[in-house]
C-alpha cells in the first residue's frame, strides 16, 4: 500500500519529528510532576484541566506511532522503515512511561468522589465515556510497579512478536503460474473465475505458509 503521509510529517527525517518527540518529553515529565499522587484532592476543573493535557500528550505520540506505523507498513521488507518503527517506538514507549500513573491513579480514586468531580465540571464530564471505560478495567488493575514493567517490556514483548510476524509473513512468496506472488496477490488469484486457478493458488497458499507454521504457531501462542 502506499499512502501520502503529509499531513503527518514530510518523511523519516523530518525535523518536526524529533521536535514533537521533545515537546512531549518536557510536557510528560511535567504533567508527572504536577499531578502525580494528586488527583483525588483536585477540583472537577482541574481534573478536566489534567484529562486534557494527558489526551494532548496521547495525540501527539499517537501522531508519531500512526506515521511510522503506516511507513512501515508500505513496505515491511524495507530495513530503514522498520528501524525507524522500532526507534518510535523505544521512544515513545519511554516517554509514556512517564504519563502511565495518571490512568492507574484514576482507577484509585472512590466513585463517590469521582462522581463529586465531574458533576462540578463541564471539562471533566465531557469525558465520562472515557472514564467509564478505564474504569471497567478496575478489577484487573494491578500494582504501579508491575503495571509499569509491563509497559516498558511492551517493546520487546507482544510488540516485537508482532513485528515478527508482519516481517516473515511480508517477505513470503507463493509460486502461482510463473509468478511468486505475495501473500496479498496470492490471495486474489482464490477471487479468479477459473476453479484450477483458485485451486492451484490455494496449493501455493497452504504450502507457504505451511512452511512456516512453527514460527507462526510460536507467534500467535506467544
Amino acid at each position: 500500500p502506499r499512502w501520502n503521509l503529509a499531513d503527518l510529517y514530510k518523511g523519516p527525517d523530518d525535523p518536526a519529528i524529533e521536535t514533537d518527540l521533545t515537546w512531549a518529553q518536557e510536557r510528560a515529565a511535567a504533567f508527572a510532576e504536577a499531578y502525580k499522587g494528586r488527583l483525588a484532592a483536585l477540583s472537577g476543573d482541574d481534573l478536566g484541566k489534567a484529562v486534557q493535557e494527558y489526551e494532548a500528550i496521547g495525540e501527539r505520540l499517537g501522531r508519531i506511532m500512526s506515521f511510522a506505523g503506516l511507513k512501515f507498513a508500505e513496505n515491511m521488507e524495507d530495513g530503514a522503515s522498520a528501524r525507524f518503527q522500532q526507534s518510535m517506538q523505544e521512544r515513545v514507549t519511554d516517554i509514556s512511561t512517564l504519563t502511565l500513573f495518571f490512568t492507574l491513579e484514576l482507577n484509585r480514586i472512590d466513585d463517590a468522589r469521582l462522581d463529586a468531580q465531574m458533576a462540578e465540571s463541564t471539562a471533566l464530564s465531557r469525558y465520562a465515556p472515557w472514564l467509564h471505560d478505564l474504569r471497567a478495567f478496575r478489577p484487573y488493575q494491578l500494582s504501579d510497579e508491575l503495571e509499569q514493567a509491563l509497559h516498558e517490556r511492551h517493546v520487546t514483548g507482544a510488540a516485537a512478536w508482532n513485528r515478527l510476524f508482519e516481517e516473515t509473513l511480508a517477505g513470503l512468496r507463493f509460486p502461482v503460474d510463473g509468478e511468486d506472488l505475495t501473500l496479498s496477490g496470492a490471495l486474489n488469484k482464490l477471487s479468479e473465475p477459473d476453479r484450477d486457478l483458485r485451486k492451484r493458488a490455494a496449493k501455493a497458499v497452504g504450502k507457504g505458509l505451511g512452511d512456516n507454521i512453527k514460527l507462526f504457531s510460536l507467534t500467535y501462542n506467544t
